[in-house]
């Protein structure tokens, strides 16, 4: 594995059934904790709506709480859904993050809803009509406020020297699980993050981006860091059993039954009945294994898509399960444990 490896943590803020969303965020603060001290580093906290398996939907809140908690780790948005928002008010709360936290804070900036579309309806502002299909020319507005360099003509040219947090500033990403998002973060020459754990075939989006990112002689290097599916345990066959309870949800939500996150032994017998093998599914990718199996196979997938970092997101049912999976695989891949005060 290449020693030079980054690991990160996305976390989607899992709901247990039986348990609460508040008890879900307060899972995602300790984690957070967990994460800073063995030495992951970033932790992104994810965008989702209306749904009772998921309980983040303003990773714009929870940054600052983890931010608070944490020490050394940076924080960030895996991501801000930047078609729900205006990018002026995205700058503004992510340059008030930037200057209370210097030097940590991230803005991972995505297209998708993260809901469905009656979902997506409820959280317009305007609801005469369905909002425009404008992500590119949201996002160059976005970086134009955080750059400053919006057109001296441009109507909200005078906002970019009014965001709080100045000089500090969020470090901007793109994320994506398409070769169209690679070609925008290649363009604005900004760094870049594939969603391989919802579409494992991103290899070729990877290197377009490099190569589009040369062509544009950005003054920086291009940056890839790819977002896979991992469950750690002390045995293949507990982590594969572990991963049945994100693979019933899932399964559940392409039927349209939302849920909560249910317990392994719950979801064994759901696949069973549903007669599902193991393995990936609707080309998705998910590395379930001892901790040596999957270091192994999470550099195999970094060294295919040429990336310098590895962002593991899972969904466990038991949060001391998925504590245990995290502190694994910080111990197989030679993390820095922080010393805890």
């Amino acid at each position: 594995m290449n020693d030079e490896l980054r690991f990160s943590i996305l976390d989607q803020s899992p709901v247990p059934e039986g348990a609460s969303g508040a008890q879900a965020l307060r899972n995602t603060i300790d984690l957070a904790r967990l994460g800073d001290e063995l030495g992951y580093h970033r932790y992104w906290v994810a965008e989702h709506h209306g749904g009772p398996m998921l309980a983040g939907p303003s990773p714009e809140a929870l940054i600052g709480p983890i931010a608070s908690a944490t020490e050394r780790i940076r924080v960030g948005s895996g991501g801000v859904m930047l078609p729900h928002y205006s990018p002026f008010k995205v700058a503004e709360t992510f340059s008030l993050l930037a200057g209370l936290y210097p030097g940590r804070i991230d803005l991972g900036l995505g297209r998708a809803a993260g809901t469905d579309p009656m979902t997506t309806f409820a959280l317009q502002r305007d609801r005469r009509a369905p909002s425009p299909d404008d992500f590119p020319q949201q996002l160059s507005e976005l970086l134009g406020y955080l750059d400053a360099t919006l057109p001296a003509d441009h109507p909200f040219a005078r906002l970019a020297a009014t965001l709080p947090g100045r000089p500090e500033r969020p470090e901007p990403w793109l994320l994506g699980s398409s070769e169209q998002s690679a070609l925008w973060a290649a363009e604005l020459g900004i760094p870049y993050a594939f969603a391989d754990f919802i579409n494992a075939k991103g290899a070729p989006a990877a290197r377009l981006y490099r190569e589009r990112f040369a062509e544009h002689e950005h003054e920086g290097r291009p940056r890839v860091a790819v977002a896979v599916w991992a469950i750690c345990a002390d045995t293949e066959s507990e982590a594969r059993r572990l991963g049945t309870s994100g693979r019933m949800a899932f399964t559940l939500l392409r039927q349209g039954r939302l849920s909560e996150v249910p317990p392994p032994e719950r979801a064994e017998r759901f696949l069973a009945a549903q007669e599902q093998g193991e393995g990936t599914r609707g080309g998705r990718r998910a590395l379930l294994g001892t901790p040596a199996q999957v270091a192994e196979q999470l550099g195999e997938v970094a060294a295919e898509y040429g990336a310098e970092e590895v962002i593991v997101v899972n969904i466990v049912y038991d949060h001391q399960a998925r504590r245990r999976s995290y502190e694994l695989l910080a111990q197989e891949v030679g993390l820095a444990a922080q010393p805890v005060e």
